[in-house]
């Protein structure tokens, strides 16, 4: 059974920083995707970035310059370092693991005040 476990989430200024982590157990397979998502609310679960096994990343334009995905292998762990932060950015973001089938982890809280 795979596990997806977050930290790091919190409360931040805007144009503050967080860096979030999630470690994956159980059985896991390469090559693998692993990612951030993120819900506001009312609004729907939206991609922020996803990175593969061998370090190829992909980034929402939203993000893109101010966020960087990273991953240990040796660890299952992903990161999501998150610099100029915006209040726009207040979501619960979720770490997600792509092997046959998605998996997800409960999420954390990230909020930005203005």
């Amino acid at each position: 059974q795979v596990q997806l476990v977050e930290s790091g989430g919190g409360l931040v200024q805007a144009g503050g920083s967080l860096r979030l982590s999630c470690a994956a157990s159980g059985s896991i397979s390469r090559p693998n995707v692993m990612g951030w998502y993120r819900q506001a609310p009312g609004k729907q679960r939206e991609l922020v970035a996803t990175i593969i096994s061998s370090g190829n990343t992909n980034y929402a334009d939203s993000v893109k310059g101010r966020f960087t995905i990273s991953r240990d292998n040796a660890k299952n762990t992903v990161y999501l370092q998150m610099n100029s932060l915006k209040p726009e950015d207040t979501a619960v973001y979720y770490c997600n693991l792509l092997l046959i089938r998605a998996y997800w982890g409960q999420g954390t809280q990230v909020t930005v005040s203005s």
